[in-house]
């Protein structure tokens, strides 16, 4: 059974902006603050920019690839099922973590809440977030997008005011300690970025993903940047630098200097706002990894059971909310520490998936979103990311390679017997060093089958036509009546008519009416007796085929063959072959497929009104 795609773009920006604003905006700017001065503000804005070659990567391949599990997903099917599982697993644990300790967070607000045990608190709306889950995906969209709009609506209530309250001198000593500590710093804060690609772990219950996914991501991460700057502008402006150091909640007590009680009732709202969306953001990205884990039979197949009613993976769902609930009574300092690291790590594999698949030039992935600047873009983001890692130390590395240890571990005993993938990694070693490696094309067949879900593509009898009809893929020179023998002698044998006949007529057909459409594409088609007879040939030709004396280089041929009852069906093919041909991409993409299943998907996938 298949997930409910119900998530539109307002509930994918949501999630994704409330997964990113949390305890980072109201703990961290004082700790930064401290180490760089007013130009922690710097430090937002390099993350925000180091973040988005990840984010762009990302949004590029899961437009091709929108699937549960994101990420994860994608990664498996680039760098292979030990990498693949390694991540699938660690992102399940971390994101859990991170909607554990979100949760965990409201306890900086217990003031509030007199007389109540804050885990009583958690694990209530752990709870909830389990019901609302289950119940559907559309609803937990919903509930994001309110609580994701009440957030945005406090911080920008808190930037306008507290604007009019900035002293601009406090400003005058910039960077106090100079431009290269801010470097370290921006690994120092950069775990506020940390939502921006777990969105895809839920793309498989998007509407119209290609689209959806890179806009709502471009959409978030801006948003984040300005109200992140413009928020730490205003707190640096209104606090003196003491006070910004002392204080754990400063924008809590920013907001109390220029608006009283009211204003640090404001930011506290604010903040267990910013908790619960990041817990429930978290939660519902988690709980896809176990599901795509299971399909794949990299996990008990029990965790891909689907909600007949809700159409939900309820099993999923309440696994992780019993690891949420069993770590809200953890010490999780150092798994915190840990999930920067894992992160930064992450977002390298997510610009290394992107340089492999593009290099490895299959021919199925066809995103509907293409990342600006490649390849530079990513390459800057690795480099950016192996400093970041430098700067962070070693204690959060060691815990992070256990971690993935036994994530490889549970592969090797568990799911290397389970999955036979193919994964884009291959292609790339077979281009580079030319090898037979055997690729059997699972991979492009996958791809294939996604493309067709992501478009809504249903078969239709031309597409069962194209594939199991015949393809000639010809590497020698000759003309147009070598050719037709050639298919004609081939159609004889699939719809029992004398080879001769088939010939005659086709030569017939090109005396009466030349075939050819273009300097390369000839579409000769001829009407049989008989009944209910339909048949295709495709052909390409390399070397090229002389069709006449300005016709002298086809390469692409489509002959086409039926009785006098098809005719409709007639009419039909030959629209559909014109709508896939008018493609700009056609021709190229025709003489670098590789074999005739290449072929074959060229057709397949093309875009054209489906006759069903």
């Amino acid at each position: 059974m298949k997930l409910k795609k119900e998530l539109a773009l307002i509930d994918v920006y949501s999630l994704i902006t409330g997964s990113i604003i949390g305890a980072s905006l109201f703990l961290l700017p004082g700790l930064a603050h401290a180490r760089v001065g007013n130009a922690f503000i710097l430090c937002y804005i390099l993350a925000s920019l180091l973040a988005a070659t990840s984010m762009l990567s990302m949004a590029e391949l899961v437009s091709a690839m929108p699937k549960a599990g994101g990420d994860y997903f994608v990664v498996k099917r680039v760098l292979g099922p030990a990498i693949g599982t390694i991540t699938g697993i660690l992102s399940w644990f971390f994101l859990s973590q991170k909607s554990a300790l979100a949760l965990y967070g409201i306890s900086l607000f217990s003031d509030f809440l007199p007389n109540v045990d804050i885990h009583v608190i958690s694990v209530g709306l752990t709870v909830i977030f389990v019901i609302i889950n289950i119940l559907g995906v559309k609803e937990a969209g919903r509930t994001q997008v309110l609580l994701t709009f009440l957030l945005l609506f406090f911080l920008l209530s808190f930037t306008i005011r507290g604007f009019w309250a900035m002293d601009i001198r406090r400003f005058g000593n910039f960077a106090p300690y100079g431009l290269l500590p801010v470097f370290g710093a921006t690994g120092f804060i950069f775990v506020t970025y940390g939502g921006i690609l777990k969105c895809v772990a839920v793309a498989g219950e998007i509407k119209t993903p290609g689209k959806t996914i890179p806009l709502a991501m471009i959409l978030s991460l801006l948003t984040v940047t300005l109200i992140y700057v413009f928020a730490v502008f205003v707190t640096a402006g209104v606090l003196d630098p003491s006070e910004y150091h002392e204080s754990d909640l400063p924008l809590n007590f920013a907001a109390q200097k220029f608006m009283g009680p009211v204003g640090s009732i404001l930011m506290a709202l604010a903040a267990m706002l910013a908790f619960v969306t990041t817990a429930n953001g978290g939660f519902m990205s988690a709980s896809r990894y176990p599901l795509a884990l299971s399909r794949d039979g990299l996990f008990p197949q029990v965790f891909s059971r689907i909600n007949s009613r809700f159409r939900t993976p309820h099993v999923a769902i309440l696994v992780t909310g019993a690891f949420i609930i069993v770590s809200l009574f953890l010490k999780l300092e150092y798994l915190a520490k840990a999930a920067s690291t894992f992160l930064i790590l992450t977002y390298i594999v997510a610009n290394s998936c992107l340089l492999i698949i593009r290099e490895s030039r299959i021919q199925n992935y066809q995103p509907t979103f293409r990342c600006p600047l490649y390849p530079w873009m990513q390459i800057f983001g690795i480099i950016g990311y192996v400093f970041i890692l430098y700067q962070m130390g070693l204690e959060s590395l060691i815990i992070t390679f256990a971690l993935a240890l036994i994530g490889f571990m549970f592969y090797w005993f568990y799911g290397r017997a389970r999955t036979e993938k193919e994964y884009a990694l291959l292609h790339l070693v077979d281009r580079i060093i030319d090898k037979n490696l055997s690729i059997k094309g699972q991979l492009e067949n996958e791809l294939k089958e996604i493309i067709r879900e992501r478009e809504g593509m249903t078969r239709d009898r031309f597409d069962e036509l194209v594939e199991k009809c015949n393809v000639l893929d010809l590497d020698k020179p000759m003309n147009m009546e070598e050719l037709y023998k050639i298919v004609s002698d081939v159609l004889s044998q699939d719809i029992k008519l004398p080879q001769q006949s088939i010939f005659d007529k086709l030569i017939a057909r090109e005396q009466d009416t030349p075939t050819v459409i273009s300097p390369t594409i000839a579409i000769p088609h001829i009407i049989i007796e008989g009944e209910h007879v339909f048949d295709i040939v495709l052909v390409r030709s390399k070397s090229g085929i002389r069709f006449s004396e300005t016709a002298q280089n086809i390469h692409t041929v489509f002959v086409l063959i039926g009785t006098r009852d098809e005719r409709n069906f007639h009419l039909r093919a030959l629209s559909s072959i014109a709508q896939i041909i008018h493609n700009p991409q056609f021709e190229k993409k025709w003489m670098s497929a590789k074999n005739d299943q290449a072929l074959r998907d060229i057709i397949l996938l093309g875009g054209r009104k489906r006759y069903l």
